[in-house]
């Protein structure tokens, strides 16, 4: 292992990427180890591990070079010579806000969330899924990509299984099915694209090399595109491959609920955009309209699911289905702005829904119910609790000077250039976004309490600093996103200049006339629409 701590074209010697990865696994080990008398130590050592996760991915973000577009901390080391895997890791801009939220939300949860039995299994997982989703985000190998992608599937089926809630078996094993299925597919396209992709020189599982060479034929190429999309759409989830999230959500723990929210499901859309419109621009262009279908119908179909939901903890798992479709859209308009405001848009619904699922959680331990029905003037017993809730909660609905409106704006607005129809109809999700939200919170805050909602307790201290780096990450992203889109936009317009070169898709620049349908009978019109 020693071998693969050799860094290259990172501008410091020091691995970041790879100590970004393997400090959690030690952390696993070590916690796993611990004698059977000890389990109070588990959640603190764990915890300990992961800030330091945390506070190498802090540094990681203030070392980056925010001018520069292409991969940085590049790490690469011979891994199995003969078949041309590496162990090769690098972040550029895309993923570098993705790998920050990893590494902060995992130690903040297992530091804020009791798990209430066997800290020391429940600490080992959740760092091993810290370690996988980061691997996953800074992976330029396919089949390191894959063995990361796969590594977060078995502490994430367990945490559901072992410390969830009455259904959690059964939530457990349909989440690991679906995901499994995709992988299987995942898998069959990484190989045909390493065997059939590679340069006559030799095989290569390089994602670089491979996207730089484009020698898979135009129908191998959509077939190939084909699979890696619905392993990545199923991970996302777009309707109809979503039914896994809903019960997973429900079912799982809370930390479990706010790292496959805040983080797992980005490895979808993350997935789409890295190996999709890079590894694969022309089958991208050409499967673009079903996907941005399939995207808009999850924004008006998890949203109007939403509303009607008397679980508080399923209506915030739909509303992730509706948003996440929104990123779809986004990625798949293939303009500077839509690309960007997605690759924001997956930071901040993390923030966003990651906090609702621990205010839900917070609640639940409470009151012992999340259905909404029996729930009511919770504002009167707990004003600070109801605070904080509706700052999140109008976070998550897009309000202006907080964090998820600056992902949704340049997504509505970069989409609008080439998929003007669908943004129209994606935009009702936001309206649809208020009502079932507001409705909630209606019915669950205001009004008279009963007896047992009277003795709601508010926010302790503890709970106060759990909550507070979300609060202030949607306070702050929201008036000042500045830091994020530096980074995000050279990045994105390099991917969408290696996309436009490779699939003859024109992207438009901002301020170019708009393009009202996409394909050979597109057409423009000016500013007054003649």
């Amino acid at each position: 292992m020693g071998s693969l701590l050799a860094a290259s074209g990172s501008g410091t010697d020091f691995p970041l990427l790879n100590a970004l990865i393997l400090v959690p696994v030690a952390g696993a080990l070590i916690v796993a180890l611990l004698p059977r008398s000890r389990p109070d130590l588990a959640r603190p050592l764990g915890t300990l591990f992961a800030a330091i996760g945390g506070a190498l991915a802090l540094a990681l973000a203030w070392q980056f070079d925010a001018a520069d577009a292409g991969f940085q901390f590049v790490s690469q080391q011979s891994w199995i010579p003969a078949l041309g895997i590496s162990w090769k890791v690098g972040v550029d801009g895309i993923s570098l806000w993705l790998v920050v939220l990893t590494s902060v939300v995992v130690p903040i949860v297992l530091a804020g969330v009791d798990p209430h039995h066997d800290p020391k299994p429940y600490t080992a997982w959740m760092l091993l899924l810290q370690a996988g989703s980061v691997g996953a985000f800074v992976a330029l190998d396919l089949f390191l990509f894959f063995v990361m992608f796969e590594v977060v599937l078995v502490p994430m089926y367990f945490l559901i299984a072992g410390w969830g809630y009455e259904g959690r078996r059964y939530a457990a094993t349909k989440f690991f099915i679906y995901t499994m299925a995709g992988s299987a597919l995942l898998l069959v396209a990484i190989v045909a694209t390493a065997v059939l992709g590679s340069p006559d020189s030799g095989i290569t599982f390089d994602l670089v090399a491979l996207a730089e060479g484009q020698h898979l034929a135009t129908n191998t190429a959509r077939l190939c595109f084909v699979a890696f999309a619905i392993a990545f759409l199923v991970k996302v989830p777009v309707v109809p491959l979503h039914t896994w999230l809903p019960d997973a959500h429900t079912e799982a723990p809370t930390a479990g609920s706010v790292v496959l929210a805040a983080v797992l499901l980005k490895l979808g859309t993350y997935g789409l955009l890295r190996f999709g419109l890079y590894l694969f621009p022309e089958a991208s262009d050409w499967a673009a309209p079903v996907l941005v279908t399939v995207g808009v119908v999850g924004v008006i179909w998890g949203a109007i699911t939403a509303a009607m939901q008397r679980d508080l903890k399923r209506l915030v798992a739909y509303s992730s289905v509706a948003h996440m479709g929104f990123i779809v859209l986004g990625i798949f308009a293939f303009t500077a702005q839509a690309v960007g405001g997605g690759v924001i848009q997956m930071v901040n619904h993390g923030i966003s829904t990651g906090a609702l699922f621990l205010l839900v959680g917070m609640l639940y331990e409470r009151r012992h119910t999340r259905q909404i029905d029996e729930l009511a003037g919770i504002q009167s017993a707990a004003p600070v609790y109801a605070g904080v809730f509706t700052l999140i909660m109008l976070s998550s609905v897009g309000v202006p000077g907080l964090n998820g409106f600056v992902g949704e704006f340049l997504i509505l607005i970069g989409s609008f250039e080439t998929r003007r129809w669908w943004t129209v109809i994606a935009a009702t999700g936001v309206i649809l976004a208020a009502l079932y939200l507001l409705w909630a919170y209606q019915r669950v805050f205001h009004g008279p309490p009963a007896a047992a909602d009277r003795q709601t307790a508010d926010l302790r201290r503890g709970e106060l600093l759990t909550l507070a780096p979300f609060v202030v990450a949607a306070v702050a992203l929201g008036v000042y996103p500045k830091p994020l889109l530096n980074a995000v936009e050279p990045a994105a317009d390099k991917l969408l200049e290696h996309f436009s070169e490779h699939s003859g898709f024109e992207v438009p620049e901002p301020g170019d006339p708009v393009v009202v349908d996409h394909g050979d009978s597109a057409s423009e019109h000016d500013e007054d629409g003649h």
